[in-house]
């Protein structure tokens, strides 16, 4: 009896220590869980990343974003910064101005500045190149600098996912280094693909080339009819090279076509030759260093037939692809789109979230989103004011505007003639539209042939603006200001109220009163009436 009695005790303390165990057990897992080296790490050093990465260190957080620019195939490679920076936005700027100031020295006779022989000025490559390379390097500087003073952790090396919450950095000398993330974004953006053709690779250059080449591209095969293909066509001609465009099937996708047709036929107009239903079949560098293109033509008929042409430089702009091979993404249980079939990722609208619920994505590597800098960088910092700010904000991916810089400019907000009709019906819209002489090139006597714009609206009540597109100089500052009127939901009825500054391209929205449905005339007989 005794012995039963001592028995109770003694299994109880068992109980408690075994308890005590597993308490600390628990405790142990959730420390080791919440034992975080940082609240964020962003996996690219590119707009979006940068932007998300700062707004979070401003709000507390302790971030780390790790950045590492593989070559490209020419070996092409770059600082901190991303696409945009480096090879993309604004060395592309940079060079469409060198292009507009080759125009502007011929423009210029007429006004009285007394030149050389304009036919006899010749650009230099060499000099553009270095001075926009400067250029980078010094906003590659300004960047890691702006990093270090805002206490934001650079990591040069390469990221992969060991698990949901662990980062792997592989660094320049190939040791790895682990990093835990209470949260983790992504923004690995995207490089160019290259077709799958013999020679592509090798011989071919692509957008993260150009802007670096060592030498003067010379004649110049442009592979791809969408911005990049047309803006580098642009420049390039302005330039004074002589320039192809290799065309499958439309050009600038996914934007008005009306629009499109016309950005293509005023290139044409500067001496751009397009080679439309066409594609590449090979590239074969020849023994003077040339390289050969072989391609294909289908006819309207559907005849196809084969043809070959030389050039000195053959530039493939067929569309990007997201960085997020290397990513490992699946140590992280995150499914890439359409099931892992995309390599793009889909988030959710409201946070960015993808799949696994800690784990978010921005920018270009984002599945049906703009892939445009700005957007990056504002939903970049949405993120972050949502995770350590308490923010309910969301990002609002509609009526983005944006701008192709081809020798003449074609600037845009909100939906094309075809989504709007596909929207509300043909009968649903009307369409203004107008053609207009810009006054600065009355004096030199320049084509305004394809200045063009017009306003997509619908046609009931006071005709609320659903798109608005503009064809000419300076089409990025003019429709930039517009595209905040149409997020406020900008009307014909305000838009005609409107008094315009004069004499303006922009201020031809204001002026617009002939539909397409009226069949007028929407070419004006003067100016100033």
């Amino acid at each position: 009896m005794a012995t039963a009695v001592l028995a109770r005790p003694a299994r109880s303390l068992i109980n408690v220590v075994q308890c005590v165990r597993l308490i600390r057990t628990q405790a142990t897992v959730m420390f080791a869980k919440e034992n975080y080296e940082y609240d964020l790490v962003v996996i690219g050093g590119g707009s979006g990343g940068l932007a998300c990465a700062k707004q979070a260190v401003q709000l507390g957080a302790k971030v780390a974003v790790l950045d590492f620019v593989k070559p490209s195939p020419r070996g092409t490679k770059w600082g901190l910064g991303g696409t945009c920076v480096n090879v993309g936005c604004i060395p592309k700027k940079l060079m469409h101005q060198a292009s507009l100031l080759g125009e502007a020295i011929h423009d210029s006779q007429p006004y009285g500045w007394q030149l050389p022989d304009p036919a006899a000025i010749r650009h230099d490559w060499a000099t553009l190149t270095e001075s926009v390379q400067n250029h980078i390097k010094s906003v590659n500087w300004v960047t890691r600098v702006d990093l270090r003073d805002q206490k934001v952790e650079y990591v040069n090396g390469l990221g992969y996912f060991k698990d949901d919450h662990t980062v792997v950095a592989v660094m320049k000398n190939q040791t790895e280094r682990e990093l835990r993330a209470k949260h983790v974004v992504i923004a690995v953006g995207g490089r160019p693909r290259y077709p799958d053709i013999p020679g592509a690779a090798e011989y071919g250059i692509t957008s993260d080339d150009i802007f670096s080449l060592p030498q003067a591209p010379g004649r110049t095969l442009l592979v791809g009819a969408g911005y990049i293909g047309l803006e580098c066509a642009g420049f390039l001609k302005g330039l004074g090279y002589d320039v192809s465009v290799m065309v499958r099937s439309i050009l600038l996708r996914g934007f008005d076509q009306q629009m499109a047709t016309m950005v293509g036929d005023s290139m044409v107009e500067k001496g751009i030759r397009f080679h439309h239903r066409s594609r590449p079949l090979a590239v074969e560098k020849q023994p003077d260093g040339r390289l050969l293109v072989r391609y294909e033509t289908v006819d309207e008929a559907g005849t196809a037939s084969n043809g070959e042409d030389v050039f000195d430089t053959v530039l493939f702009a067929i569309g990007r692809q997201a960085e997020t091979g290397t990513l490992k993404l699946a140590n992280a249980g995150v499914v890439t789109a359409e099931g892992g079939k995309s390599d793009k990722l889909e988030v959710d609208e409201t946070d960015h979230r993808t799949n696994v619920p800690h784990i978010y994505a921005v920018g270009d590597v984002l599945y049906r989103k703009p892939e445009l800098t700005p957007v990056a960088i504002h939903a970049g910092r949405i993120i972050a004011r949502r995770l350590f700010g308490g923010s309910e904000e969301r990002m609002d991916y509609a009526d983005v505007a944006t701008t192709v810089f081809t020798p003449l400019e074609y600037g845009c907000v909100g939906l094309s003639e075809e989504a709007a009709e596909a929207a509300h019906g043909k009968d649903g819209i009307e369409v203004y539209h107008a053609y207009y002489k810009p006054t600065e090139f009355f004096v030199p006597q320049r084509s305004v042939r394809y200045c063009y714009l017009k306003a997509v609206a619908l046609r009931e009540g006071n005709q609320r603006v659903l798109g608005l597109h503009f064809l000419g100089p300076a089409a990025g500052e003019v429709i930039q200001g517009f595209a905040a009127a149409l997020k406020c939901g900008l009307t014909m009825q305000v838009l005609r109220n409107t008094v315009g500054i004069h004499p303006t391209v922009a201020e031809e929205f204001t002026r617009l009163a002939i539909t397409k449905s009226s069949g007028l005339d929407p070419t004006p007989a003067t100016c100033c009436s």
